[in-house]
């Protein structure tokens, strides 16, 4: 690699990504500026917000990693995080979501959620729940990106999580939700460029999308027999109906993340920054246009690269990430190909395009960490604005210091599963009473509560002490009882959220029933 093209590219990255957050700096006066852009976002910048901190190198690397082991079955996903996760979330969820806000002047998720059924409870639970689980997801965000930095500059896995995450800790901390976005806009124009080259140079260097296709069609003999006990049918091909690795991809990866997206606070969040509902839908194309080109290209990149690889080297590509005595890793397959598929320029142009996906989310995350812990929960202090907005910077180091320990912490391989737990769990603890605050008048405050509490408990029961993929990480299961899972199949495959969010609904809509609600009418001032 050229390192004297390299340090003039990231500096140039650099140079304009602090001069965006210096920008962010000058505009935010005030703590409806840090926290909600000052509610006047253009709709084209909210909507590559929204998929920029949506979609990051835990979509890229991680599930198009995922990609790589499971194959073309992954693209139902992007079905799903566009029909779902843009067009259903715009519409009947953004919407209404900015319309509240608007009206009762509300400047992040929990509290949102606190005036809707006024309980000051309500506010410090979720944001309690949103401190505690994030930094999960946004360690999974940043070992993404340190794994790309790691493959193609050969720097130590530390330093390369430091070096892009304090840059992203700068431009929040001073910038604020202003920074945030207007950065968004530049990185999600580097992820637009880098996806856009990725998916036509993979094709070019395979024959074309027939003949790569084909190829990829005619593999299904060299899945491993391991797998294909457990239903792998061909990279080309579903996982046979019911088996282990079809409750895999469809219940976790599919629809853990293709579901959970609609209960996801930080993009909640984005809505509260437009000042219309005119501007969601200005927004909804855009967002559309982004998502197909983000997962659509890593996932079918990710699948196509078993071609490569097994003709190049003779073996899959979760095969071919164990090199040097090391164990197989998911996470390095979309960096393995980028570095020896793809031409040294591309390498470049892709690095940029992980940094960016991994800054434009971290910063999301960080934000969201930094709001619920200063904003949220310690809102009863009834400090001034100024003071507020300094709390609220200081949160963001605070998230930062979490998430960096979490990210040494964490095993080999955890992108894509410590993203799904982070977006099953939202799904449970939070879309059922973010629904029913929109759209049901009946809910009450003793339903919600007992339904993000009963949310909260079988969810944490069922990945430490069920669900065997993620019970075996955490370990506590084989520490107390001597076994992996205390279930047996298919529970210890289904993902938790087929579990847990019935039981949220069923929580919510029980005790709704037999307690008194708080409609919305008599919270919503009158015109």
């Amino acid at each position: 690699m050229n390192n004297s093209v390299l340090i003039i590219a990231l500096s140039v990255f650099l140079a304009i990504t602090i001069s965006l957050g210096f920008l962010g700096w000058r505009q935010t006066r005030s703590s409806k500026d840090y926290l909600i852009a000052g509610g006047n976002v253009h709709p084209v910048l909210m909507a590559l917000a929204y998929g920029s901190t949506f979609i990051s190198t835990s979509a890229i690397v991680g599930f198009g990693g995922a990609a790589g082991v499971f194959g073309m079955s992954l693209i139902w996903l992007t079905f799903f995080t566009i029909f779902v996760g843009v067009f259903i979330a715009f519409i009947f969820f953004g919407l209404k979501t900015r319309e509240l806000a608007a009206s009762l002047k509300i400047k992040s998720f929990p509290e949102f959620l606190g005036i809707r059924f006024q309980s000051t409870f309500i506010r410090k639970f979720s944001a309690g729940l949103i401190s505690i689980s994030m930094p999960l997801y946004a360690a999974a965000v940043m070992i993404g990106g340190a794994r790309f930095l790691e493959e193609s500059l050969e720097i130590h896995y530390t330093a390369a999580l430091a070096c892009f995450s304090l840059i992203v800790v700068g431009y929040v901390f001073f910038g604020g939700l202003k920074g945030v976005i207007y950065n968004d806009a530049l990185q999600s124009s580097i992820m637009f460029i880098g996806m856009s080259l990725l998916i036509l140079l993979t094709y070019t260097s395979l024959g074309g999308v027939t003949a790569a296709h084909t190829r990829l069609d005619e593999l299904r003999s060299f899945v491993p027999v391991a797998m294909a006990a457990k239903g792998h049918q061909g990279w080309a091909s579903m996982p046979a109906f019911n088996s282990e690795i079809w409750w895999f991809v469809v219940s976790t990866l599919i629809l853990g993340v293709g579901i959970g997206v609609l209960a996801q606070p930080q993009l909640a969040v984005r809505f509260m920054t437009v000042k219309s509902s005119r501007d969601i839908y200005r927004g909804l194309g855009v967002g559309a246009v982004f998502i197909l080109m983000m997962t659509g290209v890593a996932f079918t990149v990710g699948a196509l690269s078993n071609v490569y690889f097994l003709d190049s080297i003779g073996k899959t590509a979760l095969a071919a990430t164990a090199t040097g005595g090391s164990i197989a890793n998911v996470d390095r397959i979309i960096p393995l190909f980028i570095t020896q598929a793809m031409p040294g320029w591309m390498t470049y142009l892709f690095l940029l395009t992980l940094i960016s996906a991994a800054m434009s989310t971290l910063s999301g995350q960080f934000h969201m960490i930094s709001t619920c812990i200063s904003y949220d929960l310690i809102a009863d202090l009834k400090l001034s604005d100024g003071k507020t907005l300094w709390l609220a910077r200081a949160g963001t180091i605070v998230g930062f210091l979490i998430t960096f320990g979490l990210a040494l912490l964490l095993p080999p391989g955890i992108i894509a599963i410590a993203t799904a737990i982070f977006f099953g769990f939202c799904a449970s603890a939070f879309l059922p009473v973010y629904t029913a605050a929109l759209y049901w008048p009946r809910v009450t405050p003793a339903g919600a509560v007992s339904s993000m509490i009963s949310a909260s408990i079988s969810y944490l029961v069922m990945i430490l002490f069920i669900h065997e993929k993620e019970a075996a990480i955490f370990g506590l299961c084989k520490k107390l009882f001597g076994v992996n899972s205390l279930a047996s199949a298919p529970l210890t495959y289904i993902d938790p959220l087929i579990v847990t969010l019935p039981i949220s609904v069923v929580v919510l809509w029980l005790v709704s029933i037999v307690t008194d609600p708080v409609l919305i009418e008599d919270i919503v001032p009158q015109e």
